[in-house]
């Protein structure tokens, strides 16, 4: 899976395509496993509640909509819908990562020695039990990160009218972001790169880590395919890993 091309000739969406690809390799199905089911039974079971829920709490939300802006119910309905299933979504997207960590750690370090050919340092199985300790405790630190603004976001949500109208692109814009700094740090943290130099390091190519949260926040609501996005996109945020940001922070010597 070597470069041909300068890394500068791809997007997001390019890394997102090489997540579909990189995930059917042989060699590293058997560590696809783990986050795969995972995510099928948080992701499934999940969206079938939501599915029978929706029916009763899309006309409370619409209640709050004044009646000088009831004109508007026909667009803000829809808005409503989507933003309670990006809202669901990343936030169960966001539990089944907690819960999986230690799985995607270990299947993006298994996907970097496949691609750069040097595998890590103590990687595999007994690597993974050893660093569960560290591994929980980046997953917190990515909760501290997330939950005020996500937070504040959804209190936008009861300013009638207006956050029934903003709050669902600033959420989905929220999200793209947050999804890429969830996935792109598996390879991250398994070089020890600091939570803050790795958000440094994403926001210089930050259109395009937007492109790649993005498309998985959509397929993150797309039945069927939902089920499959979690091991999709550590696979896509390793081979970025491998391509943009290894040969400046890569540390080999550890893990």
């Amino acid at each position: 899976m070597a470069l041909e091309n300068s890394v500068s000739d791809f997007n997001g969406v390019h890394y997102f395509s090489q997540g579909w690809k990189l995930v059917r390799l042989p060699v590293i199905r058997r560590f696809v496993v783990m986050p795969l089911l995972i995510n099928i039974v948080m992701l499934g079971g999940a969206f079938t509640w939501l599915f029978y829920r929706l029916g009763d709490w899309i006309p409370r939300l619409m209640a709050h909509i004044p009646d000088w802006l009831q004109w508007l119910s026909y667009l803000l309905w829809p808005l409503s819908v989507i933003a309670i299933v990006l809202v669901f979504s990343y936030f169960f997207s966001t539990l089944a990562n907690l819960i999986a960590a230690p799985f995607c750690g270990l299947l993006a370090e298994q996907l970097e020695g496949r691609l750069t050919g040097k595998p890590l340092p103590d990687s595999g199985w007994v690597g993974l039990v050893k660093d569960v300790p560290r591994i929980m405790k980046r997953e917190l630190q990515k909760l501290g990160y997330y939950l005020p603004r996500a937070i504040g976001l959804l209190l936008l949500y009861f300013i009638p009218g207006f956050g029934q109208t903003v709050a669902p692109v600033l959420w989905f814009l929220f999200s793209a972001w947050m999804l890429s700094v969830q996935y792109c740090d598996y390879p991250f943290d398994n070089h020890k790169v600091p939570f803050q130099q790795m958000r440094n390091a994403l926001r210089q190519h930050k259109t395009a880590n937007m492109q790649f949260g993005a498309l998985i926040s959509l397929f993150t609501m797309i039945p069927i395919l939902n089920l499959a996005i979690m091991p999709v996109a550590v696979c896509g945020a390793t081979a970025m890993w491998v391509d943009r940001y290894r040969p400046q922070l890569a540390r080999t010597g550890v893990r």
